[in-house]
């Protein structure tokens, strides 16, 4: 008999025990070592020949709880149960039964053992105080006489379900990888296995175990899904394309592998001819995607929507040129398709007559009532919203709340939590007879696009959450900023923009912090200059690699710290090397910490370097909440010019450039000059009440609010 105590070891080394014994199926029992000795010897008997007479019992390993007995003892009862099993049915159990006794384990040994618990076999008399040890509530439990009509594969996928419901990602790969040897798998398991994988970052792992689900089920819309997004998401720009094409051979019916095919394009590209030649490739794939569009079948109808509910051309506008034109013909296909799926919800509305002592209905939908970036600064706008005259509805269509969300709660009359169901979320929209509805963003979640391709209100709105025109003929006004847009901004919108006072929005000031981490704790030298590059990836486009090269040369202390992940890191090294530098002595490449982290990396910085043609938001907002010198330069349109517009209402323009070459000098002269960069940063700490929870931008919103409804209610009059 093969036996194991498990006792009075650390969690490594019972760690490192279990991965090799757990290749096995694991049954857990809990007898009654208190029971007359005649009635455990039996009870043991039985489950025995039960694991024995099971089909697959050479896989099976059974684990005999022994809380309440010594060792020594239940070796002796075990004993008696070998002998009289040998003599009656002639069942060597040495060979044909393989067990683990387990008794006294520590927390940590519990634990260890938690997750690789198939199942446990019920007993007439059980060690109740035995049982109440282990975590096992979530553990199948099978009668004696049911257990040997369990397959295999059943317990496997159970527990492998179990591990990946509680985030064990490691253990649930351990099962998944198991099952898939005992069976050939289904979707469901690939699936949930590349999720497992996702988790871990794990990303050959990933990729691999995708191409193969996706052999095996060329028809699991899904698996190509994720394969083309994440190999997108990872720079694999050639791949992701080929498996959209390859899902749209599979899938032709599947409109959002038409849209995938035709419109996908790069995150981050590798030089200036890569965003012309993609540019290029969108503009013909769009119209190609137009001309191929088929909604006059219901199924037509019904895949065009599901396929743009699933994503948005969010990447387009990172090529930093002017969208209008695609923005209207996309636009246009979306309101198209939503017009043919929901024929009632396209008409024209009448503005709702305010009746004596009645308020302006003001509406606000997004996927992000919740700490989010592109959301955030709205607490602002409801907040100092001017409760005699406004009444405030918020419809929160995602899942994910948190204290953000209930500061939206909070500052509404009316707030509907409607996550995931379009049809409702429109259905309140429309009951609630609003005055004006506005979208922060559309842009970034597929079902607000959706939405707001539909007429929901007489008059609707989007902000600057995503600072892109949305080309959608349902929207009618884009509330910007007086301090962002440039004179002929107008030009790159296709709704009527309005340019509201200071920057736009309220942003509350953030809860900064005292400095409680050092540099080491990041593995930073204090002798070095940091400078934080804090944007994600596809906010860098290659033409301004050599800004970082070049910051470098002059200034040989010079660290670049990124936490968006290593994407850039092979460009980077191509800038470098044009003037002699290494990278690596220059790049450090940090994953995305927790907030805390995040605002300690930025009190600890020297500078903030904004990113060219889509420059910082929220990120920017939040260094100059920890007094970070910021060097920016503003472009060509509304999405470059954040942090430009931040620092002028703040009153502290020294580090604006003009250009490329007046932001390195600014960039190293900021580097060289501590007592500069202590000016810079006391000058912002004295101005944080210039920017932070302006009410000026609420004032004139609310100004806006009350001109257009009321050119509604004089035109309704002159009707009448």
């Amino acid at each position: 008999m093969k036996q194991t105590n498990l006792s009075n070891r650390v969690e490594g080394a019972i760690t490192d025990t279990l991965a090799v014994k757990y290749e096995n199926i694991n049954i857990i029992i809990f007898p009654d070592w208190l029971q007359s000795e005649e009635s455990l010897i039996l009870e043991l008997e039985q489950v025995i020949k039960t694991v024995i007479n099971h089909s697959d019992s050479n896989q099976i390993t059974l684990l005999i709880n022994t809380n309440g007995i010594s060792e020594d003892d239940a070796n002796l009862v075990l004993s008696i149960v070998a002998m009289n099993l040998l003599l009656t049915e002639d069942f060597d159990i040495t060979v044909e039964c393989e067990i683990s006794l387990l008794g006294n384990l520590d927390e940590l040994e519990l634990r260890a053992i938690a997750p690789f618990l198939h199942g446990r076999i019920i007993l007439q008399h059980e060690n109740l105080e035995g049982l109440a040890l282990f975590i096992i509530e979530n553990v199948p439990a099978y009668k004696i006489e049911n257990f040997h009509n369990i397959h295999l594969g059943q317990l496997v996928y159970d527990l492998s379900t179990r591990l990946f419901k509680e985030g064990k990602w490691i253990e649930a790969i351990a099962q998944y990888q198991k099952l898939l040897e005992i069976q050939s798998g289904d979707a469901d398991i690939y699936y949930n296995l590349t999720y497992c994988y996702r988790q871990l970052n794990l990303l050959d792992e990933y990729f691999q175990t995708l191409q193969e689900g996706i052999k095996l089920y060329p028809q699991e819309g899904r698996l190509h899904f994720s394969l083309i997004i994440d190999l997108r998401r990872n720079g694999r720009i050639q791949e992701a394309i080929l498996s959209a094409e390859n899902a749209a051979k599979c899938l032709p019916d599947d409109y959002t592998f038409q849209i995938l095919k035709y419109l996908t394009v790069p995150s981050i590209y590798e030089n200036i001819e890569e965003i012309n030649f993609y540019r290029q490739r969108y503009i013909q794939g769009l119209r190609n995607l137009i001309e191929q569009t088929s909604i006059k079948t219901t199924e037509d109808q019904h895949s065009a929507l599901a396929g743009i509910g699933r994503l948005t051309n969010f990447y387009l506008s990172y090529q930093a040129q002017n969208d209008i034109d695609l923005q209207r013909q996309y636009g246009n296909l979306v309101h198209e398709i939503m017009a043919t799926n929901y024929p009632q919800w396209v008409v024209p509305l009448s503005m709702p007559k305010l009746q004596p002592n009645q308020k302006i209905r003001i509406g606000y939908a997004s996927h992000y009532l919740h700490s989010y970036s592109g959301t955030l600064w709205l607490t602002g706008w409801l907040r100092y919203c001017d409760r005699q005259n406004f009444e405030i509805y918020c419809y929160y269509t995602g899942n994910e709340p948190d204290p953000v969300t209930q500061q939206f709660q909070n500052y509404s009359d009316v707030f509907h939590h409607i996550p995931y169901n379009l049809s409702a979320a429109c259905e309140q929209i429309i009951a609630d007879k609003l005055h004006i509805l506005v979208f922060p963003e559309i842009g970034m979640d597929a079902q607000t696009m959706q939405m707001a391709g539909l007429r929901l209100a007489p008059l609707q709105c989007v902000a600057w959450g995503h600072p892109v025109t949305t080309g959608l003929p349902t929207i009618n006004y884009f509330l910007s900023s007086e301090l962002m847009e440039p004179e002929n901004a107008q030009e790159h919108y296709s709704e009527k923009l309005i340019r509201l006072p200071n920057i736009g929005v309220s942003y509350p000031k953030p809860y900064i912090p005292p400095v409680i981490k050092t540099r080491s704790d990041f593995g930073l030298e204090n002798d070095a200059v940091i400078y934080l590059c804090c944007q994600a990836p596809f906010k860098y486009l290659p033409q301004y690699d050599f800004i970082f090269a070049e910051i470098a040369r002059r200034l040989s202390e010079a660290k670049f710290v990124f936490l968006r992940g290593t994407l850039l890191e092979p460009r980077l090294k191509r800038a470098f090397a044009a003037v002699e530098l290494n990278s690596e002595d220059y790049c450090v490449f940090l994953n995305i910490p927790e907030r805390l982290d995040y605002l300690m990396i930025n009190l600890l910085s020297d500078v903030y370097l904004d990113t060219f043609t889509w420059s910082g938001g929220n990120t920017t907002l939040e260094a100059i909440a920890c007094n970070l010198p910021i060097i920016t330069c503003p472009g060509e349109f509304m999405r470059g010019r954040h942090s430009d517009s931040f620092l002028k209402m703040l009153g502290v323009t020294d580090t604006i450039a003009e250009n490329e070459t007046e932001y390195i000098e600014i960039a190293v002269k900021l580097g060289l000059n501590p007592a500069w960069r202590d000016t810079i940063a006391e000058r912002m700490s004295q101005n944080h009440d210039r920017l932070f929870d302006d009410k000026a931008c609420v004032k004139g919103l609310e100004a806006f609010y009350k001109e257009v409804c009321s050119k509604y209610f004089t035109n309704q009059l002159h009707i009448l």
